[in-house]
């Protein structure tokens, strides 16, 4: 089985690039982060033409995220536990109804910049209850993947230039251990376990030749319980899609299950 994560950044700006890629890769099941579209505005033909069901959590503008499954999604989550007052759609599970299910949540964990405002706090907190609820989830003992653009820069390697994002929220210190706390729980990092390679970066900025210089940061995570860890065979990055018309800033990651 084939699961990817993409930060679309904007899916109806996108839509071409986007369905060009699912025609390539096909994914079996694919989480999509900044759909920037209420769930009424997603373009569910184009891709249920392609075979894919679909469920989203949509926000005007902003935000949003959306699964799409060659199998069918049952089970559907919107939102994160404890989240009173909290208006952002940024989280969706699901279990796939796979010949053997595996549990899925979408992630699009806040960015926290600047540092200085309540956006940081807010981060920090939003990953506190995503860790409770991880715990939760890891009790059930069954396949799970947590997927998405979670907004930190876990290790130095994990950026081309880690001094010039000390001040930023994805890379400080408080950001990095709540993802270590994370996956202490009994988490896998996909691509650090297999997809290793210098490098291995999922977003480049839109400005100062980012692209181009390489100026990249690895912040689109795929985490796996250990009885899907345990069927992990590959982790690929799809960097090549930065480079066609109209991209997103981030790029596909891709891992396969032997499931």
């Amino acid at each position: 089985m084939k699961l990817a994560t993409w930060n679309v950044n904007s899916i109806n700006a996108r839509l071409e690039t986007v369905l060009d890629w699912f025609r390539e890769a096909q994914p079996d099941v694919a989480c999509l982060q900044e759909i920037k579209c209420v769930d009424e505005k997603f373009p569910r033909e184009p891709f249920e033409s392609l075979g894919y069901n679909i469920e989203t959590h949509g926000q005007k503008t902003y935000n949003g995220v959306a699964l799409l499954s060659k199998y069918p999604i049952e089970d559907v989550t919107r939102g994160l536990p404890e989240g009173d007052g909290d208006d952002h759609a940024r989280y969706i599970e699901a279990v796939i109804g796979a010949p053997r299910p595996i549990r899925v949540g979408c992630i699009y964990l806040p960015n926290g910049n600047p540092i200085d405002t309540e956006k940081f706090p807010y981060k920090l907190r939003w990953m506190a209850r995503l860790k409770a609820h991880a715990e939760a989830l890891l009790k059930l003992e069954e396949p799970l993947a947590l997927m998405g653009d979670f907004n930190v820069i876990p290790e130095p390697a994990d950026a081309d230039n880690p001094a010039s994002w000390t001040g930023d929220a994805l890379f400080q210190p408080e950001s990095r251990a709540a993802w270590r706390a994370l996956k202490h729980l009994g988490l896998t990092d996909a691509q650090g376990e297999v997809g290793a390679e210098p490098h291995g970066y999922t977003f480049w900025d839109y400005q100062a030749g980012a692209w181009q210089r390489n100026h990249g940061i690895r912040i689109d995570h795929v985490l796996l319980s250990p009885q899907a860890a345990d069927r992990l065979r590959a982790c690929e990055v799809h960097r090549y899609v930065r480079e066609r018309e109209k991209p997103s800033d981030h790029v596909p990651v891709m891992v396969t299950l032997d499931l």
